[in-house]
């Protein structure tokens, strides 16, 4: 029997209009420009402004964009993984919802949160029910609204994050193409490092922990910062190692579009020439779940069949890894 694997065959993205530029974000904290794009790369993002619509809207918007785009039957979808740390409420799971709103009427759905690493752990989950060969076409979706959990008066957090979704589509492939290896961590220690405080069984929500402002993210940038750098240049090489892969023929780097610094330490661990790095943070800053598929919605004209791909995430918990995926068309 021909081994299965699990090769990408779609992508779809989605970003609201808004733009909230760094110059708009001078008039609202004491920062500057120059400050933010030394320190992040990051020159603007988007955010999701209307009333009534959450992560499930960037989410859908994003599915049905990748629908588009592969003229496929959302009633042929097996499984919806929804990718996201803002689900739409807390209980019901917000990737169900969506895959009844994008009529995918045959498929479960369930909800995946790893933070910004949810993505890439759902890379791994949708391939493996691939590969199990009972699923012919799993939709893998990243999406976050970051902007409701941000406070915009906290200039460590404000000018990071952004709005956005992003979709793939998994399917079986019999030609040795696909998620090829993987090399996933996580670590308990950074539990304190990058939170929200409120809202869950510990500390549910009461009139006291919203006066705290405690339902907003709280990061303490420097520990987070040295663990992400460290983190993901090292399960990067890792990947590089046990697949016998040089700097010549990795053709690609799809690094979680967090900090600017953070990505450039990780392609110089791995050897990597500038323009095989792929970037859009200045564009959309972090966008959380959505910075991988948004990376490959941007760049997918680039890639060919065959190219090596390597992805790359570090999220709070902590959470990280490292994926090798060999492009499909």
């Amino acid at each position: 029997m021909t081994k299965i694997t699990a090769a990408i065959t779609a992508v779809g993205a989605y970003v609201p209009e808004f733009v909230l530029s760094n110059q708009v974000l001078e008039t609202m904290v004491d920062t500057n420009d120059e400050w933010i794009t030394s320190r992040t790369g990051i020159k603007e993002r988007r955010l999701l402004k209307e009333k009534g619509k959450g992560t499930s809207y960037l989410a859908i918007k994003a599915a049905e964009d990748l629908i588009a785009k592969a003229n496929i039957n959302p009633e042929e979808i097996d499984l919806i993984i929804m990718a996201t740390a803002t689900p739409d409420m807390p209980v019901a799971s917000t990737g169900v919802y969506v895959a009844s709103q994008i009529g995918a009427v045959n498929a479960f759905a369930f909800d995946l949160q790893a933070a910004c690493s949810s993505f890439l752990y759902g890379m791994s989950t949708a391939a493996a029910y691939i590969q199990s060969g009972r699923y012919k076409k799993v939709l893998l979706i990243g999406a976050d609204k970051m902007s409701s959990i941000i406070d915009y008066t906290d200039r460590a957090t404000c000018i990071i994050f952004g709005d956005g979704g992003g979709a793939v589509l998994f399917e079986p492939n019999y030609e040795g193409l696909g998620l090829q290896d993987e090399f996933l961590r996580s670590d308990g220690i950074g539990r304190e490092y990058l939170k929200i405080d409120a809202g869950g069984s510990i500390l549910p929500p009461s009139a006291e922990t919203v006066a705290n402002g405690q339902h907003f993210v709280f990061q303490d940038g420097k520990t987070v910062f040295k663990y992400a750098v460290s983190g993901m240049a090292d399960v990067s090489e890792k990947i590089m190692e046990r697949n016998n892969l040089t700097k010549e023929n990795v053709d690609w780097l799809l690094a979680h579009q967090a900090n600017k610094r953070i990505i450039d330490a990780t392609a110089s661990r791995m050897g990597l020439d500038e323009e095989k790095v792929l970037v859009n943070i200045h564009r959309y800053g972090n966008t959380t779940s959505a910075t991988l598929p948004l990376l490959m919605s941007d760049f997918e004209k680039q890639f060919k069949k065959g190219d090596n791909l390597i992805f790359a995430a570090f999220g709070g918990g902590f959470t990280w890894g490292s994926i090798y995926l060999k492009w499909a068309y």
